[in-house]
């Protein structure tokens, strides 16, 4: 047996609800942690996520805007939810799922994307997005990830150079760029994380989950970033099984942008 997690900025589930419940028909996570749900936690389409079996979930939305959920076949024993930056953006979501003898906690991050300018003196946006990466950095402290557990989410950001299509173009582009790749390092670095999707493929190969909506054909400019990451803690590494990045959910009639990634760990000893 395994624990396989998936995370997927769906953007709007509501209007893609579609989309998930082929993915979860056909790949069947454990759990499945959404972004940018872009609905009230009341209009959250939790009745088809139940027909599922996916009958346990933790919802922190907010109406039009980002917005996170937890959706999973397995019990939660807690769920919590943080704010950042004294800001009501709904944008943190974590449960406690059982694992053997002991239980693993699992955070649903959707970091700020940072609009378009990387200066934090002209561009809000980009000063609340490293405002949110450096709290971010501090509130996962050792208390949080000294144990058993997993972070996913759309964290906003390619930090290696082989995360985007082209890192000498991208390096003054938002999500690239040393401040943000900087913050994200420290907060892996800081709380001893594993990044996943590098753990299975060589940090010298190209890796995308995020291709724009601008590119007349995708597939064919293959100008993507990776956006969106899986890690885990120490105590969870030697249980890595494999990791998946569902490329193919681009090419889906009315896709998100971002497609879904899983991760499977083997069952607790």
């Amino acid at each position: 047996m395994t624990l396989s997690v998936a995370t997927w900025n769906i953007n709007s589930v509501r209007l893609r609800i579609r989309l998930v419940t082929d993915f979860l028909t056909k790949h069947e996570p454990d759990v499945l942690c959404l972004q940018e749900i872009k609905c009230t936690n009341d209009q959250f389409p939790a009745k088809a996520f139940r027909k599922r079996g996916y009958t346990h979930i933790a919802v922190n939305g907010q109406r039009g805007y980002h917005g996170v959920a937890i959706v999973s076949r397995l019990p939660f024993l807690a769920e919590g939810r943080q704010g950042f930056c004294g800001k009501d953006d709904a944008r943190h979501v974590s449960v406690r799922i059982a694992d053997g003898g002991s239980d693993i906690e699992l955070h649903n991050f959707y970091v700020p994307a940072g609009g378009d300018e990387p200066n934090p003196e002209i561009n809000p946006k980009f000063a609340h997005k490293l405002a949110f990466l450096e709290e971010m950095s501090t509130w996962l402290d050792a208390g949080r990830t000294g144990r058993p557990a997993i972070m996913v989410g759309d964290l906003n950001v390619a930090p290696m150079e082989h995360d985007v299509w082209s890192h000498k173009q991208l390096l003054r582009v938002v999500s690239h760029t040393p401040p943000e790749t900087e913050r994200l390092e420290a907060i892996r670095a800081g709380g001893n994380w594993v990044d996943v999707a590098r753990r299975f493929v060589p940090a010298d190969q190209k890796l995308y989950t995020w291709w724009s909506y601008r590119a007349q054909d995708w597939e064919a400019s293959n100008r993507g970033r990776r956006l969106d990451h899986i890690w885990v803690t120490s105590p969870l590494a030697p249980r890595l099984d494999s990791i998946e990045i569902v490329r193919l959910a681009r090419g889906w009639k009315r896709p998100s942008d971002h497609v879904p990634v899983i991760a499977r760990l083997a069952a607790a000893a």
